[in-house]
């Protein structure tokens, strides 16, 4: 009974520090809320797995013990996907202020860079431009130096055209950039391409400045899980 009540009180204490883990304001508030949740998870798992082993006190160890692990393993891929985020936005300052590029970063700490096809491909067009390649220049350096994340490439069209022909135009296009960023150096094995073409629009196609915000390609940067 007291090593059930030790697992009751571990686990509250873990959350509590969990859900006080940043202020409003903190810059560093995305890394606390993923080391404090990785704590409250691994302290559940540590402390099931402990009352199971040893009745006598072993759900408190296993807290405490599975907190402290699953606290790293959150920091980490926060605190990686932070330092690559930065990169990415000191290295395309000059693209996100002329809108050619909007860096996202996601609840599930993947980071999503997304490029407008205006100044990325030609009309009806998968070969990348000159200028789009000293952007991807940039992004293919900075994922050969983060080589712990993977990258889905994801071309999207608006509605002109058949459906079928969209479909095929952006997945040529992401192939496109695939390929360019594996030439810079990163491993095609981290690499995967998706063409969505018509299907996810961003605004209605009903207008020129919808279509154009449809006109895309999409990166989506995934942290592996097991960053300490």
């Amino acid at each position: 009974m007291q090593a059930m009540m030790r697992y009751g009180f571990s686990i509250m204490l873990v959350m509590s520090l969990a859900s006080c883990a940043s202020t409003p304001n903190d810059p560093n508030a995305n890394t606390k809320e993923k080391a404090a949740m990785g704590a409250a998870a691994g302290a559940v798992l540590g402390a099931v797995i402990g009352y199971q082993g040893d009745h006598s006190g072993g759900a408190l160890r296993g807290a405490l013990v599975g907190a402290a692990a699953g606290g790293a393993l959150g920091a980490g891929v926060g605190a990686y996907m932070d330092k690559q985020q930065a990169e990415f936005e000191r290295q395309l300052a000059a693209e996100q202020r002329s809108h050619q590029v909007e860096i996202e970063r996601l609840q599930n700490e993947n980071l999503k860079i997304t490029m407008s096809s205006e100044v990325s491909f030609d009309y009806d067009s998968a070969t990348v431009t000159p200028a789009f390649g000293q952007t991807l220049d940039k992004v293919g350096d900075i994922l050969q130096r983060y080589n712990r994340s993977g990258v889905t490439v994801v071309g999207h069209t608006d509605d002109k055209g058949s459906e079928t022909y969209n479909q095929d135009l952006s997945l040529r296009r992401a192939d496109s950039v695939a390929y360019y960023i594996e030439d810079r150096g990163v491993d095609r094995q981290r690499v995967m391409t998706e063409g969505r073409g018509e299907s996810e629009p961003r605004a209605s196609n009903a207008s020129e400045a919808g279509r154009q915000l449809n006109r895309r390609v999409e990166l989506i940067i995934q942290p592996d899980p097991n960053i300490q």
